[in-house]
């Protein structure tokens, strides 16, 4: 990998292009996860934007593939690197790769981006920053926050282990019931680590109000950090009010990860209510994987998909490609969740197709849904019961796809 000495020659203003180092733990083409698509969204973006140069940055966590010949790969363009990662500190955020610093040093060297805008810090690890900061003094660290990783060891959503209960603020002592193997002063420190490295970004992104809030509760400058929403790549509609011929069936897709976090169990609870009331008009489809799940959740959702009447529907994993052509014919587009979503891909992709939404009433789901209007609804978290009263008001109001 050629090196060139930063700023060695320089350009006159009108030559000069905006170069933008994008940075995820993950790459679509890997995983579906939403900040990993949130930031290539922003890359692809980039790439398309006059005077801007784009590079992507994402990593792989495939033991088989680490370090196959190079601490960095591109097998998905030129302008877009894949880092297979290696030993990692879950509870630090720390890579512990030996490889790692100098070849993301040398790529830093070659790129000289004039910003990078991590959009995580698992698996290429917080010591990133610093390597940025050292290595490019003069180049701009914007981050964008997710979810409350720093804030929560629990892979930063916010609930207790293992009653899943909603957490509203993290203390040391009350991490240590959640995680009893460690000290208060391990959590202690775990801040302390996160903050000094956290102090070296220039801006952080928030995409709802309500996490930016956490953060800066949690000790994040309010003066650094801003609310912007990410960028959704679909197309834009109008929202359809008009009334859909028909049988009357009432399509309601859930999207995404399959998992207890995500409300699944709620939508089993809300059909069970509906076919028990012979109330065939609802029916529930769910799009999604649960290949990432423990294998006692994996056996569970199973049972319950075959316990269910004909209100359910599993239509399996979907490419991101697809995601348009799947939620344009449906009636409603459900976002069940019961922790403290930041903002959900889900709920941006459906709204830019006019698809209306119905979401779980907590933390930035709140925020993007406008149940003001009767086309869309909030309903409280985890309540299948309060559910399936939603669901029926909003039928009868009938604002349907056309």
């Amino acid at each position: 990998m050629a090196k060139r000495t930063a700023k060695s020659v320089k350009q006159p203003a009108s030559a000069m292009r905006r170069r933008v180092l994008v940075i995820s733990h993950s790459h679509p083409e890997l995983t579906k996860g939403g900040a990993e698509i949130a930031a290539y969204n922003q890359y692809l973006t980039l790439t398309e934007t006059a005077g801007v140069d784009a590079w992507f940055l994402g990593c792989a966590r495939n033991p088989l593939d680490h370090h196959v010949g190079a601490v960095f790969s591109q097998p998905f363009g030129e302008r877009e690197y894949i880092y297979a990662c290696g030993a990692f500190d879950w509870f630090n955020f720390s890579n512990m790769d030996p490889q790692f610093p100098d070849a993301f040093r040398a790529l830093l060297q070659e790129l000289q981006p004039d910003e990078v805008h991590f959009h995580h810090y698992i698996n290429i690890g917080l010591e990133a920053i610093l390597h940025v900061r050292e290595t490019l003094p003069d180049c701009r660290i914007t981050m964008t926050l997710h979810e409350y990783l720093a804030i929560c060891h629990h892979y930063g959503q916010m609930v207790t282990k293992p009653q899943l209960k909603l957490c509203s603020s993290a203390t040391y002592r009350k991490c240590v019931g959640c995680f009893p193997e460690n000290a208060p002063e391990d959590f202690f420190l775990r801040q302390r680590y996160i903050e000094r490295l956290f102090s070296l970004v220039d801006q952080f992104v928030s995409p709802s109000q309500f996490l930016a809030e956490r953060y800066i509760q949690w000790g994040i400058d309010e003066q650094k950090i801003s609310v912007i929403e990410n960028i959704v790549r679909m197309p834009v509609r109008s929202p359809r009010l008009t009334k859909r011929a028909g049988d009357g069936t009432k399509r309601i897709g859930i999207f995404g990860q399959i998992s207890v976090l995500k409300g699944i169990n709620v939508v089993f609870e809300a059909a069970q209510i509906l076919d028990s009331e012979d109330c065939r008009q609802i029916v529930f489809e769910i799009y999604g994987d649960d290949a990432g799940q423990p294998p006692e959740f994996q056996k569970d959702f199973r049972d319950r998909l075959a316990a269910a009447g004909n209100n359910v529907i599993f239509m399996g994993p979907y490419e991101r490609s697809h995601v348009a052509a799947l939620m344009e014919p449906l009636d409603l587009v459900l976002v069940p969740s019961i922790w403290w979503e930041n903002s959900p891909l889900v709920i941006q992709e459906a709204l830019a197709l006019g698809v209306p939404v119905g979401a779980s009433d907590l933390g930035g789901m709140r925020e993007k849904v406008d149940d003001s209007t009767g086309v869309n609804f909030r309903f409280a978290a985890g309540n299948h019961v309060v559910l399936v009263s939603k669901l029926k008001k909003w039928a009868c109001i009938n604002y349907l796809v056309e």
